[in-house]
């Protein structure tokens, strides 16, 4: 079970860092938190939920599994299905908006969002 949750973290903490990775590109591109966090969710949602799938698919038989050893292999499996069904509900609804909680409070803290290439265009425009 135990390595199960490990593997459960890092599954679910990639999906979580690619929704927020979107959602802060769009972001710096000038659109909204909300909408920026929206985009980011719609963008990954697709292959979010067929990777959570096919690997909640493949644990199937090891859930379903019986003889010798079935019983660590039952523990291992259920917890892997079920950690990775919740995990990925509440991923998809919960990380965009924890992201524009997060984005908002770091934008009052330290500014509005940095977009190197506006300077890029900001120091070719003063130097016509």
């Amino acid at each position: 079970m135990q390595i199960t949750l490990i593997m459960l973290v890092g599954l679910l903490a990639k999906n979580a860092i690619l929704i927020v990775e979107f959602a802060a590109e769009r972001r710096r591109q000038g659109m909204a938190i909300a909408q920026a966090a929206i985009e980011g969710a719609q963008a990954r949602l697709r292959p979010i939920l067929m990777t959570s799938f096919a690997f909640i698919l493949g644990l199937v038989p090891l859930m379903l599994s019986s003889g010798a050893g079935a019983v660590g292999n039952k523990s291992i499996g259920t917890g892997a299905v079920g950690g990775m069904l919740i995990g990925t509900l509440f991923g998809v609804f919960v990380i965009p908006v924890l992201f524009i909680i997060f984005q908002t409070l770091q934008e009052k803290i330290s500014g509005s969002p940095h977009n190197p290439a506006e300077d890029d265009d900001e120091k070719a425009i003063a130097a016509n």
